[in-house]
């Protein structure tokens, strides 16, 4: 059996990628390990309208569940605050859902997706899955995560979350919850799927994240759990090199993933997207320098940033809960709607940036941040 490409990986980023190749009319096949599309579901679901957009993508209606109306951002010791977040555009989807109207674009342009098919091993002329033997001049690692396990532990946190219904949870508005003793590195969310229905998750380093939301559930009031999902999550940035060999990493593989949220619906599919129009270059020329164009573009319109998320991570992680509590406290209305004001949901270190910077929170913070911080204002 031979294809000119074969990705390994069903996701966004796989299935962008197989959409760009089998549009130029190269042979191109997506094998999937799980027995469905769009399953498991690791993702929150948030995603920008105009990232959706430049992605190809014109939500189907059961894709598209609502917009994100706001987010109320809480401390350790209970206070918050909430950001309007309609300029943003920030639509919350059916990560399902839109990974089957990808595929479904895929298949269109003439990609073949064959599920339950596990990749197994790169041959001298190929790869080789479970049940068979296939011929490919490149071979695209869209396997998320897991790929990444061999490379750095350090950069993997696990997460936890649950689908819920419950009438705490409300159409529109997110939840986050910043606790370094509860969960340490990252935090605990609430996403809405609708009116009394969303995704409650943690993520933490070193802990058991699954006691740790059943404990923050044990608080709340009456709900029902749907669905539980396990998966760990990569905050660490980009790989150092999106090509090797004869192949192409992208998305979580590849650590397209933001290193603020772990979020990447559009900053994968982009490397998804990025690396189609790459390969397919490369097999018209067979110059390898075309190959290589793909790791360039996305870093040239993502690397700065994600540079800059990272900087603000380690900030962030160097906090105790004292000082993000007295951060919490320099934040003034002024702030709150200047960030609301903002239209970068998929660019967003200037909004933490301003959280930040603003007056108090330096002196609070600066015996903990070193230089890291003016690095970040750079």
């Amino acid at each position: 059996m031979y294809f000119d490409v074969v990705v390994a990986g069903g996701s966004v980023a796989g299935l962008l990628c197989a959409r760009e190749i089998a549009s130029k009319e190269f042979s191109v096949l997506v094998i999937e390990e799980d027995y469905e599309i769009g399953t498991p579901e690791h993702c929150g679901g948030l995603v920008s309208i105009a990232g959706l957009k430049e992605l190809g993508i014109i939500p189907f209606r059961k894709t598209f569940e609502h917009m994100i109306e706001s987010a109320e951002i809480t401390s350790p010791n209970g206070n918050s605050f909430t950001i309007n977040s309609k300029k943003q555009k920030v639509a919350e989807i059916n990560r399902r859902e839109l990974d089957k109207q990808i595929a479904f674009q895929a298949q269109n342009k003439g990609a073949v997706i064959k599920v339950r098919t596990s990749f197994q091993e790169i041959t001298n002329t190929g790869i080789r899955t479970k049940d068979k033997k296939i011929d490919c001049k490149i071979f695209v690692d869209a396997r998320g995560v897991s790929s990444l396990i061999h490379r750095d532990r350090t950069g993997i946190l696990s997460s936890a979350q649950y689908e819920i219904y419950s009438d705490w949870i409300k159409k529109g508005k997110v939840g986050v919850a910043f606790d370094q003793e509860k969960f340490p590195g990252f935090f605990a969310w609430v996403i809405p799927s609708g009116e009394g229905k969303g995704k409650v998750g943690v993520a933490g380093r070193g802990i058991k994240v699954s006691e740790t939301l059943d404990k923050i559930l044990e608080g709340k009031r009456k709900y029902s759990i749907i669905r539980k999902i396990f998966a760990p999550i990569w905050i660490k940035g980009p790989i150092d090199n999106f090509v090797e060999g004869k192949t192409v990493i992208i998305g979580d593989a590849a650590g397209q993933a933001k290193p603020t949220t772990a979020g990447g619906i559009f900053t994968s599919g982009m490397g998804g997207v990025y690396a189609g129009q790459a390969i397919s270059k490369f097999l018209e020329t067979n110059n390898k320098s075309d190959l290589y164009e793909y790791q360039k573009k996305w870093m040239d319109r993502f690397g700065k940033e994600f540079e800059r998320q990272s900087l603000a991570r380690k900030i962030l992680e160097r906090m105790d809960n004292n000082t993000i509590d007295k951060l919490f406290e320099t934040i003034t209305p002024e702030i709150i709607k200047e960030i609301s004001e903002r239209e970068d949901f998929d660019f967003h270190t200037s909004s933490i940036i301003k959280l930040l910077g603003v007056k108090g929170s330096l002196k609070t913070a600066q015996t903990l941040i070193d230089g890291e911080l003016k690095k970040l204002w750079s």
